[in-house]
C-alpha cells in the first residue's frame, strides 16, 4: 500500500515536467493518490500536454489564484472530477512569480511597488487564497504544503522573490495557527536550487547553484526534483499528524552548515 493510498490531492501550479509540481504529482500517484493538477492562461495548454507524461493522466483545472471567480468555483470544479460529495486530502501550492526584468538579478533597490505587490500576491498571499478556496472540501486531517526557498537570509540575485518567500513562510505559520483547530495541517518544504523553468528565469541563478554542491554534506543534484517531491508527499500523508507551521529543508543539509 502506498503512502497516499486512497487520498485525493490537488497540485496547483504544474507547468513543465521539470517542475517540482510535476514531480509531486508523479510521486503522489505512485503512492496511490488520485491527483488533480492546475494552471491557467497561456500555460494551461502546455500543462494539458505535460499531464500525459504522468503515470495516470490527471484532470487539469483552469485556476488563476489571483482570480476570485476561479477561487470561488474551485470546490465545484474539484467535485466535477471526484464526485459531488468528494473531499480533498491534500493541497500543494507550487506557485510563485516575480518579474525577472524588474525584481531579480540585483534589481532590489529599484524594484517598483506594482511588481513587488504582484510577486507577494502570487507567491505568498495565494497560499491563503488557495487554502480558503479549498477549505470547504478539505477532509479531516488534510494537509496543505507549499514550496519555499530559505528566506532567513539574503541571497545573491534572488532579491524581491526572497521578500515574497519570507511573506510565504509567515503566511504558512499564520495559516497553521488559524486552521489547526479544524484539523488542517499547513507546512512548507524548502528545497535547494533546482533547475526548473522558474529558476532559469532568475538572472544570476548560477551564483546560487554553484555554491550548493560544495557546502551540502549530502551533496546536491540540481536536476533531481524527486527528493523534494517525496518530502511534500510525506507531509501530505498520515505520518505527520501533529506537524504544522513547519518548514522542512530538502537541500542536502546546506541550511545547517556554516562556512
Amino acid at each position: 500500500m502506498g503512502l497516499l493510498e486512497g487520498k485525493r490531492i490537488l497540485v496547483a501550479g504544474v507547468t513543465m515536467d521539470s517542475s517540482i509540481g510535476f514531480a509531486v504529482a508523479k510521486v503522489a500517484q505512485e503512492q496511490g493518490a488520485e491527483v488533480l493538477i492546475s494552471n491557467f492562461g497561456r500555460a494551461l495548454s502546455i500543462t494539458k500536454r505535460i499531464a500525459k507524461r504522468l503515470p495516470v493522466e490527471p484532470p487539469v483545472l483552469d485556476l488563476d489564484v489571483t482570480n476570485q471567480e476561479h477561487l470561488d468555483g474551485l470546490a465545484d470544479a474539484v467535485r466535477e472530477h471526484f464526485g459531488a460529495d468528494a473531499t480533498l486530502d491534500g493541497v500543494v501550492h507550487s506557485i510563485a512569480f516575480g518579474n525577472p526584468e524588474t525584481l531579480l538579478g540585483g534589481k532590489f533597490l529599484d524594484g517598483p511597488w506594482e511588481d513587488v505587490a504582484q510577486a507577494v500576491q502570487v507567491s505568498a498571499y495565494s497560499l491563503k487564497s488557495l487554502a480558503m478556496a479549498t477549505k470547504p472540501i478539505l477532509a479531516p486531517g488534510a494537509g496543505i504544503v507549499g514550496l519555499t526557498f530559505d528566506a532567513t537570509v539574503a541571497w545573491p540575485a534572488y532579491d524581491w522573490m526572497g521578500v515574497a518567500k519570507a511573506a510565504l513562510e509567515s503566511t504558512n505559520r499564520y495559516l497553521a495557527r488559524y486552521l489547526g483547530p479544524e484539523g488542517i495541517r499547513v507546512n512548507l518544504v524548502s528545497a535547494g536550487p533546482l533547475r526548473t523553468i522558474a529558476a532559469k528565469a532568475i538572472p544570476g541563478f548560477e551564483q546560487l547553484d554553484a555554491m550548493w554542491s560544495d557546502r551540502s554534506p549530502l551533496g546536491w543534484d540540481n536536476t533531481d526534483q524527486e527528493p523534494t517531491a517525496k518530502a511534500v508527499c510525506a507531509l501530505l500523508s498520515d505520518f505527520f499528524p501533529a506537524t504544522t507551521g513547519e518548514i522542512v529543508h530538502v537541500d542536502g543539509g546546506y541550511h545547517a552548515m556554516g562556512a
